[in-house]
């Protein structure tokens, strides 16, 4: 009860707008009507008296202008609009300027089309019928025309949505009725060919080609249809007696020839097409060297405007031997073409340059065809003529010994000697078969008659110490060797000498041998290495860290001196040889900030030594330096954890290009996963790319 009197006393004190006009809106009930409507009406007078802050005047945009200009004229021509709604929506007109202005333009064109001296016409009556044949008009012809069309449409695309719902007799039935109403069409009969079952595809090709003896396409496919060569061709003649002109037919027709019918075909395609280049030069290439010139002659006459007929003359010309014709031929060819206005485009005769330079020869395409026996006949007659091109016969000597006996590589190349007594390498291959074939003394007659014949030839020398070294006869070695330095020997002979010596147990003798070469050569790093691990196995390891800091000092580029030399500190010094080791490698990574074996060999000296963190860091320095190194992306992939070696593997393979080592980590991963399949194949890849490393061999093996 308190709390309703209290909210009494609250809403008397704060009565609402609506309770304090209650008695007053009583009252309106006797307001009469004209009361009513003497009441002014209120208005809104809150804006009135305040004074404008802004103001702001803009100029009068174009198309209002344009608008009130074009309101202003008068219109000459009636609204397209109001034409087609028949006068119901069209606008105001001025009719009398429409007069006046018909006027003006019929003067006009009565003045334009007489003489003004005679007053005769002057109208050209070709060109009116000319913009008369301009006009679109459909003729009955062109309307039959649009129609067989649509049915030819309709019956391929009926045919083909049968085919697609596995109704191949209806899509067969369909296309059949298409070739009875259009049976001048041939794709509707190549339709009803593809859509036919194998053994009445012959009849239906047999029938369309009777419609329509000249389609070259429908004969092409009567000629794909006969497996046999005989009937093809068979075929392939008759299409040519109707067409006697068609270039597909008679290129079809040669290349399922022998080369005799070939060349007899391909004389009668240049007479019935004599404007196709490709023919020409096809007959060019089956000739002999004369005739092959008398038709580039005649492909001249009938196509002065091609180049490739001037380009097949040079290359000729250079196989025959007559290199001197090749730049008189081709400026001529240039001559010939600018006197009939073809623009020389030099950037087309460079890429013809670039494709002639590597066609390569006859033989060599017939080889990589499998064509082995025709590549022996052209080598053959080839060393026929060429007698003194080593070139020539080095090729002729690989196909023997990939594709033929041993006996016939070592008569092509005792044959090739007799030519070409001065390649050495001819020599050196001929000694090789013979050592291989085991017989050691052969294989030492034909270097001792190859050096009698190149006296001076360091390479025929090394050669014969290999021979006997290989075969321990060591003093004979050395024999070869004392006269191969009276000669005048290179920084190989003495390297070679010292380790004969070395073989012998001669260490005395090796040492003199490793300074006096080193008096002649001081930068040949291979002597160094040689000096070095002398001193090693005689234990004077003092002087065998001299050895190789001198070796460093005249050869900084030589990773292996400095990668011996770290590993000597280590060696010597014990628990420090590690940090003396670091500080050898720092000045090789000076010497050598971008090669990636110098950091190869700094991560693994930590990695052996347990520092996995300095190791990290080492390896992502390497990979900032030589980003593009597959043996540091190969190393990266063995150090990190297992879960993320397949992410660094798919890196790897980008960043690197085809590098052998990254392909042999991804083997191994795959390897340890198990999957042997794909670890075969990527193996596989690193040793075909690089068959000289042998740890690819050992982890493929």
């Amino acid at each position: 009860a308190r709390l309703e009197e209290e909210i009494k006393n609250y809403r008397y004190k704060n009565p609402t707008i609506r309770e304090e006009f209650v008695d007053l809106k009583g009252k309106l009930t006797t307001v009469k009507a004209k009361e009513w409507e003497r009441i002014p009406e209120i208005g809104d007078y809150s804006r009135s008296n305040k004074r404008k802050r802004f103001e702001s005047f803009v100029p009068v945009p174009d198309s209002l202008l344009q608008k009130a200009r074009q309101e202003q004229q008068h219109v000459i021509a009636l609204d397209p609009s109001s034409r087609a709604a028949g006068g119901a929506e069209s606008v105001v007109t001025d009719l009398t300027a429409v007069g006046e202005g018909r006027g003006k333009i019929l003067t006009l064109k009565l003045d334009g089309i007489s003489d003004s001296v005679t007053g005769l016409t002057v109208v050209d009556l070709s060109g009116y019928l000319t913009r008369m044949n301009d006009l679109k008009i459909t003729t009955n012809s062109e309307l039959r025309d649009i129609l067989k069309a649509r049915k030819i449409v309709r019956a391929i695309q009926a045919a083909r949505l049968e085919e697609l719902a596995k109704e191949e007799a209806a899509a067969r039935k369909l296309i059949t009725k298409g070739c009875n109403m259009c049976p001048k069409n041939e794709d509707v009969w190549l339709e009803a060919c593809r859509l036919a079952r194998p053994d009445e595809a012959k009849g239906v090709v047999a029938k369309g080609v009777r419609q329509i003896p000249k389609s070259v396409r429908l004969w092409l496919q009567a000629a794909e249809l006969d497996h046999d060569k005989a009937n093809k061709s068979r075929v392939l003649r008759m299409a040519l007696d109707e067409i006697p002109d068609s270039v597909r037919l008679w290129k079809a027709l040669v290349e399922i020839s022998s080369e005799e019918e070939a060349r007899i075909l391909l004389h009668r395609a240049v007479e019935c097409c004599p404007l196709d280049v490709e023919l020409w030069l096809a007959l060019a290439r089956l000739e002999t060297y004369g005739v092959a010139r008398s038709v580039l002659n005649k492909a001249r006459k009938k196509l002065p405007k091609e180049r490739a007929i001037w380009i097949a003359a040079a290359k000729l010309e250079e196989a025959n031997g007559n290199t001197s014709m090749v730049g008189k031929i081709i400026e001529r060819g240039i001559r010939a073409l600018q006197g009939e206005e073809v623009v020389i485009d030099r950037d087309t005769w460079m890429k013809e340059a670039e494709i002639a330079e590597k066609a390569g020869s006859d033989a060599e395409e017939c080889k990589k065809r499998g064509s082995i026996e025709t590549a022996r006949a052209i080598f053959s007659h080839a060393c026929t003529v060429f007698l003194t091109k080593k070139s020539i016969w080095l090729k002729a000597a690989q196909l023997e010994k990939t594709h033929g006996s041993r006996e016939s590589l070592i008569a092509l190349l005792r044959k090739a000697v007799t030519y070409f007594p001065q390649a050495e390498v001819l020599w050196l291959m001929g000694a090789k078969e013979k050592w291989l074939a085991g017989d050691v003394p052969a294989a030492r007659d034909i270097l001792q008659e190859a050096y009698a014949t190149i006296p001076n030839s360091e390479e025929i020398w090394l050669a014969a110490f290999k021979l006997e070294f290989e075969n321990r006869e060591l003093e004979r070695a050395r024999m070869l060797l004392a006269k191969a330095r009276d000669m005048g020997g290179t920084e190989r002979v003495w390297m070679k000498s010292a380790i004969v010596e070395r073989e012998l147990g001669n260490n005395a003798e090796e040492r003199g041998f490793i300074e006096e070469g080193l008096k002649r050569f001081p930068s040949f790093f291979n002597l160094w290495l040689m000096l070095g691990q002398l001193e090693e196995r005689l234990g004077h390891l003092k002087e065998a860290k001299e050895a190789y800091q001198s070796g460093c000092n005249q050869c900084p580029n030589c990773i292996p001196l400095w990668y011996s030399l770290a590993n000597l500190e280590e060696k010597r010094n014990g628990l420090n040889g590690l940090s003396k080791a670091r500080a050898v490698l720092s000045v090789a990574r000076l010497k050598n900030p971008l090669n990636p074996e110098i950091w190869l060999a700094t991560i693994r000296a930590e990695s052996k030594h347990g520092n996995k963190k300095e190791a990290d860091s080492f390896i992502a320095k390497a990979l900032q330096k030589c980003p593009n190194s597959g043996i540091l992306w190969a190393e990266l992939i063995k150090m990190v954890p297992h879960h993320d070696r397949k992410s660094k593997g798919k890196d790897a393979l980008v960043k690197s290009d085809r590098d052998p080592h990254v392909f042999a980590a991804v083997a191994k991963l795959f390897w340890h996963d198990r999957k042997v399949d794909k670890a075969r194949n990527w193996f596989n890849k690193a040793v075909s790319l690089d068959p000289d490393t042998g740890d690819f061999w050992a982890l493929y093996y």
